[in-house]
């Protein structure tokens, strides 16, 4: 398998839920009271069955009218027709603004010829939900493609993808498996946001269920260590793909070349 991290750039978002480009050597955070700031990058798999993205990011453009997603997986070699399933850990703005996008004054499917794969129950919260972390104009656009291969709970999509619905983050945010060959890649969406968040344990005030989020953590950290999972992180600063081993109680960060 190959993997790229298709980066999209770093964000200050406040309780709006607007997400603003932020850029840390131009910005001062002190310039966007009560923000977070977060870095938001998708990934494309090539694997020996197709193409395959993780998460459609917030679908800024680039300078020329481009997505910037498209961008990036042209500079990596492919073309954004190609891709087989986009599959969705969960759809808060920042995992699923890019699944959409206007062209010539048209809202289109980022990836036309792909299926959109959604926890069912993920969907049906999305509409019922009052959160601002949802924008279900993007979700009305995709239903009326008839792209969506609705999955529910557990189990195997397609040669090798398998799915896991974990809650924590929120009530059915996903995780998500691709074994091909001996390789094993491993997307924890926003379980497992940044490597870092294996060195430490903590419960995020902005998860659904922080114990359960944090004690997942830990579980697919020790699966990573054990089984020599490829892991790809969707808000990691600096490190977005690396491996994990165990070390004194706790986990290691390997990097991967």
């Amino acid at each position: 398998m190959k993997v790229f991290a298709l980066h999209e750039g770093s964000f200050s978002v406040d309780k709006s839920k607007k997400f603003i480009p932020f850029d840390p050597a131009l910005h001062d955070p002190k310039d966007r009271p009560a923000s977070l700031f977060v870095y938001v990058q998708p990934f494309l798999v090539e694997t020996t069955n197709g193409l395959i993205v993780f998460d459609a990011g917030l679908g800024f453009k680039n300078e020329s009218g481009e997505l910037i997603i498209h961008e990036n997986i042209r500079k990596a070699g492919y073309d954004y027709r190609d891709v087989k399933y986009l599959l969705m850990s969960h759809l808060h703005y920042d995992h699923s603004g890019g699944m959409i996008y206007e062209n010539d004054g048209k809202m289109e499917l980022t990836f036309p010829n792909a299926e959109y794969v959604i926890q069912r129950g993920e969907w049906e919260a999305a509409f019922s939900s009052h959160s601002r972390s949802y924008r279900t104009e993007i979700f009305d656009v995709v239903q009326r493609s008839g792209s969506i291969h609705f999955i529910e709970g557990n189990g195997t999509l397609d040669h090798g993808i398998t799915y896991e619905l974990t809650g924590g983050h929120c009530e059915f945010h996903q995780v998500l498996l691709i074994e091909d060959g001996n390789e094993k890649v491993f997307f924890g969406a926003d379980i497992l946001p940044e490597p870092e968040q294996l060195l430490r344990k903590f419960k995020a005030k902005y998860d659904f269920d922080g114990a359960r989020a944090m004690e997942l953590r830990e579980v697919y950290g020790k699966m990573a260590a054990e089984n020599d999972w490829t892991c790809l992180y969707y808000h990691a600063k600096s490190q977005p793909i690396s491996k994990v081993a165990e070390q004194d109680g706790g986990f290691r960060i390997l990097p991967v070349s």
